[in-house]
């Protein structure tokens, strides 16, 4: 995804876009009735009697605004129980939710609807088929309003509650996750390390990398005729002083080099946060930060941690088959996209690390949650992909010498013992 279109998504996802969009329309609508209006014959407008939009649209400005305050009240309070039940970076995703955002737009779309209405009304705008085509409207209106109170009211339960966040979280993974089996580099040639004689490029400002426009660079990097080695993934922070890039050769003269290391540097969005999209480790760490707070003495809820080691298992499981998919596509004679471009990929232990080791840290005086990590960790060691067994089961060991100090109950630790002891050689049955 280029970094234009990167960029317009993430306004698209704003709270205020969707709304603003249903002010338009419905602005829109309302004075559409002036126009339509001369186009409908006045007897027909007589016989539906449509004095009666004026008071249906006075009901809908009266009411609309005060649901809209709560509403938009009901969906900071959910932003607030997110944050404190679950973690600040997921603020994100609930203010991203679809059923949330259309309850919004649509509630402040009726109110401005409905206030044009008035206003062209007393101001006699109207005519008497103008009146008939608003009221036709108008009750396109109150449909749409009674349809989205009922979601609304549904969606309410749900929203903020920390289950309903974990889920969102791992819905984002599992997306990012999806997306790195198919391309675990992004399209580009793995790097191993970056060649003898490259040149770094450092970036202007510090901040994580949020997004990285890798066409652009591609495109940069056929026309120069170089290779590029990025020195930086989507999630990692970088500064000043690191290198962003590697550039295999650069002989341009001063002003054209200047001009050819700032589009490599605008290919690469920098941020105060981590996004979700490119960096599958993130949505990993945002959903271990959850288990941590539910550990933490404040909150005292291991079931929720054992929730999360859940979905983490299940979202490396569909990694799992995800990429078997994907290597019978490589297999087929699928090359990299960008072949000028080398990327060093995301590795098993980074991405089991992410996602387990807080929780083995936080989670190792608790005998329940160490169980529920070692059950999950045993699964995933079965894994046929060797590095992500290897990583299981170093990160198999490390928990259990973590619950095994942390453990002062006897009986505990000889129950943890029991799922960390490798299970004895069944005999073979007799004949």
């Amino acid at each position: 995804m280029s970094r234009g279109w990167w960029l317009a998504l993430q306004v698209v996802r704003r709270l205020w876009f969707r709304a603003a969009l249903y002010a338009v329309i419905a602005f829109v609508t309302a004075i559409l009735g002036i126009v339509l209006g001369p186009l409908i014959p006045e007897r027909m407008s007589d016989m539906v009697g449509a004095d009666a939009v004026d008071g249906i649209l006075s009901i809908i400005a009266a009411s609309m605004l005060t649901v809209t305050t709560f509403s938009l009240s009901t969906l900071v309070s959910a932003t607030s129980s997110a944050a404190t039940s679950g973690t600040p970076r997921a603020i994100s995703l609930v203010l991203q939710d679809r059923t949330a955002q259309s309850a919004l737009s649509t509630f402040l779309g009726a109110f401005l609807f409905s206030l044009v209405g008035i206003i062209a009304l007393n101001t006699h705008l109207y005519g008497g088929g103008g009146r008939l085509v608003l009221l036709a409207a108008t009750l396109i209106v109150v449909l749409l309003i009674v349809v989205m109170l009922l979601r609304w009211i549904d969606h309410l339960a749900g929203l903020g509650q920390v289950g309903e966040t974990i889920d969102r979280v791992a819905d984002s993974t599992r997306a990012a996750l999806t997306e790195l089996s198919q391309q675990p580099c992004m399209g580009c040639h793995a790097m191993r390390a970056v060649p003898p004689g490259a040149r770094p490029v450092y970036p202007l400002e510090a901040g994580y990398v949020r997004h990285i426009d890798l066409t652009q660079l591609s495109s940069l990097a056929e026309d120069l005729d170089r290779q590029l080695y990025l020195a930086k993934r989507p999630g990692d922070f970088c500064s000043p002083s690191t290198p962003l890039i590697y550039i295999s050769a650069l002989d341009h003269q001063d002003a054209e080099r200047e001009a050819i290391l700032t589009a490599m540097r605008k290919a690469f969005t920098l941020g105060h946060n981590r996004s979700f999209e490119q960096d599958p480790m993130f949505g990993l760490t945002v959903l271990s930060e959850i288990a941590s707070r539910a550990l933490s003495p404040g909150i005292n809820d291991p079931g929720t941690a054992t929730d999360v080691i859940v979905q983490a298992t299940r979202l490396f499981c569909d990694y799992f088959t995800q990429c078997e998919a994907a290597a019978k596509d490589k297999a087929s004679g699928r090359d990299a996209k960008h072949s000028r471009l080398h990327l060093r990929p995301f590795t098993a232990t980074e991405l089991v690390e992410a996602a387990f080791l807080p929780i083995s840290r936080d989670g190792a005086a608790f005998v329940e949650v160490a169980i529920s990590l070692q059950q999950a960790l045993s699964g995933l060691s079965a894994s046929s992909d060797q590095a992500f067994a290897d990583a299981a089961r170093a990160m198999s060991r490390t928990a259990r010498d973590r619950a095994m100090a942390s453990l002062t109950f006897e009986d505990d630790r000889q129950r943890l013992q029991q799922w960390t002891d490798p299970p004895p050689a069944a005999e073979p049955i007799s004949p």
